[in-house]
């Protein structure tokens, strides 16, 4: 028999700090995420944070979720992002994983949304048939460097014993490179690279359109879901530990040293991302630093969703791309969610809404 057990801020606290959540076979949460959770500035008290199934006494799988709220006509609208879903082999066939799902549901009166979400998982949403695809982002991810020591084996991994004569092939071909690449020389005009956005920051970007503040912002890159480190965490199996994980507050100002961008950077294992850009007239200026910022920190790939960014880097004669390729970020919202917002409502998502910054 399956019994779901729900837990709200408070709950989760106390799940953790009594140590119960590491009692089971596998771990329903990470330590430092559910820490992060509780701290989560738009998850009101009583919001369900975590689902556990328990199907005759053990633990058979979880559904976790991470609260936001948009701001309609001056009154705050809760939901929630599907943030992790999981069921152990041993439970599988017993419809553990639409019973959480449904629970999630229910504690959010369908006002779920999902995105980047696993192959598997988007199959058992469609076959769940309350989800319809809305607002997708075309994206780019671009490619600065040669991997084929990582890429090849993952994709092929017969190819394993072969891995050294990759990694020479590709110390040579990023030597070449790095010559091509000697002429991006650290930008003349003025930046700053800090850890976390500052009131002059602050101030410039409340000015734009966006779905998360400043003092959000610094909350979860204080509290990120990733933690740097050698460590691993085998009982848990979403994001946990990377070697690199950092993230980079950039601001670069005009030829009179007023803003003209700033901008989030996400950085792990040498792959970057652009959560958040704010910029009306200054995007030339970052692209040139962030030509010189992938070069300098040897960064392998770029995503990137931001459409006006990605449009300026087509015609960018230093951007030091050798190969790009289309994505596309698909989001799910619930039928439910839907028939609650406002006719043709747009939530104009930039690439770190979600809980997709936080990993």
């Amino acid at each position: 028999m399956t019994e779901l057990k729900t837990f709200n801020k408070k709950q989760l606290e106390d799940f953790i700090s009594s140590g119960e959540f590491s009692s089971f076979d596998f771990l329903p949460i990470s330590e430092h995420r559910a820490k992060s959770q509780i701290r989560n500035p738009k998850a009101s008290d009583d919001q369900t944070l975590l689902v556990l199934a328990l199907y005759d006494g053990k633990l058979a799988g979880y559904v976790g979720c991470f609260p936001d709220y948009y701001v309609i006509d001056g009154k705050i609208f809760r939901y929630a992002w599907l943030s992790t879903l999981f069921v152990s082999e041993e439970f599988r066939g017993k419809r553990i994983a639409k019973n959480l799902l449904n629970k999630m549901f229910e504690e959010y009166d369908g006002n779920i949304i999902a995105t980047e979400f696993t192959k598997e998982a988007e199959a058992l949403y469609n076959i769940l048939g309350v989800f319809d695809y809305v607002h997708p982002k075309a994206g780019k991810r671009y490619y600065f460097r040669s991997d084929a020591s990582f890429i090849i084996p993952e994709k092929k991994p017969g190819t394993k014993p072969l891995k050294p004569l990759f990694q020479i092939a590709d110390a040579a071909a990023n030597s070449v490179l790095a010559l091509k690449n000697i002429s991006i020389k650290k930008p003349a005009f003025k930046f700053e690279i800090l850890d976390h956005i500052d009131t002059e920051s602050s101030g410039w970007i409340s000015g734009f359109p966006c779905r998360r503040n400043a003092d959000e912002l610094n909350v979860y890159m204080k509290h990120p879901w990733v933690l740097e480190g050698s460590d691993k965490e085998d009982r848990y199996l979403f994001s946990s530990y990377a070697s690199v994980f950092k993230y980079f507050w950039i601001k670069v100002y005009d030829e009179n040293n007023t803003l003209a961008a700033c901008s989030l950077l996400q950085l792990r294992d040498g792959n970057l991302k652009i959560p958040y850009l704010f910029s009306d007239s200054g995007l030339d200026r970052f692209i040139h630093f962030l030509s010189y910022f992938i070069v300098k920190n040897k960064i392998k790939t770029l995503t990137s969703y931001q459409k006006e960014l990605n449009k300026k880097i087509e015609h960018s004669q230093v951007f030091p791309k050798i190969y790009e390729r289309d994505f596309e970020r698909r989001y799910l919202f619930h039928k439910q969610l839907i028939q609650h917002l406002p006719e043709n409502f747009n939530p104009e998502y930039q690439d770190g809404d979600g809980d997709c910054m936080m990993t």
